[in-house]
């Protein structure tokens, strides 16, 4: 039997073949044989309108949005400045005058 490569990853030692992909039962990631361990994935974040995001732009809130635990909400228009893009289910990271830090989808922003 041939030896397997670790996950690039998380480094699991406990990898398998699917088809003609890798896949790490620890983290659900998957690659390609021919990648091997040195391609990375680049995530691209985009908005409601499919235009690609970066850190630092300016972005603006499409539908109020109800924040939990507070009584009042994020309005629709609202302008947030300086975004920073982050891993995860609420994949930008910023500050909101009013409502201080705050994680948002990117799913109800606009590029402004």
């Amino acid at each position: 039997m041939s030896e397997l490569p670790n996950c690039p990853k998380c480094g699991s030692e406990y990898t398998y073949e699917v088809g003609t992909l890798l896949t790490c039962p620890e983290c659900a990631h998957e690659w390609s044989k021919a990648e091997g361990s040195a391609t990375e994935i680049v995530r691209v974040w985009k908005d409601a309108n499919g235009n690609i995001l970066q850190d630092g732009d300016t972005v603006t809130v499409i539908k109020d949005l109800k924040v939990k635990g507070s009584s009042s909400a994020i309005k629709g228009g609202t302008k947030v400045k300086n975004i920073r893009l982050i891993e995860g289910d609420h994949d930008i990271d910023c500050r909101i005058d009013g409502f201080g830090a705050m994680q948002l989808k990117s799913e109800f922003v606009r590029k402004a």
